[in-house]
């Protein structure tokens, strides 16, 4: 039963981060793994500071945050670590297109709608733009 609830606390929690539009320069987090990093390191914080909050809308964030000087020292660098990771994850997926026009007139010509542009994109093996296939790993999307 705890262990659901924190669970569900750090999912609250990530679900604030994914507004976010900073940039970070550390490698992007999937959001399953953000959230088990959340859970692990932040679970004890969020119950002892945050019970009974209405989760969602950024509160579980701006609890810890509320917070910040009770919170464990580890839990204050995850939360940053895992905010900056999850927004430069958003930033590449919002920008994978712009950043891989010439890859996608070259390799996906003719081929119509995003998910399959970047089906197309992911599967062939011919893009050899670094900052293209960056972006696309960035994206979590390979």
């Amino acid at each position: 039963m705890m262990r659901d609830r924190v669970g569900i606390f750090a999912a609250a929690a990530l679900a604030a981060f994914f507004s976010m539009t900073a940039v970070g320069q550390a490698d992007t987090i999937s959001y399953a793994d953000a959230v088990t990093t959340l859970a692990k390191e932040c679970g004890a914080d969020i119950k002892k500071f945050c019970n009974g909050e209405n989760l969602g809308n950024g509160r579980i964030q701006a609890c810890l945050e509320k917070n910040a000087s009770k919170v464990s020292p580890t839990c204050t660098s995850t939360l940053a670590s895992v905010m900056s990771s999850i927004a430069q994850r958003q930033e590449a997926q919002a920008s994978v297109f712009k950043v891989c026009q010439h890859d996608i007139s070259q390799y996906c010509n003719g081929v119509k709608g995003d998910g399959n542009i970047l089906s197309c994109l992911v599967e062939t093996k011919r893009v050899d733009n670094r900052e293209c296939n960056q972006a696309i790993t960035d994206a979590g999307w390979r």
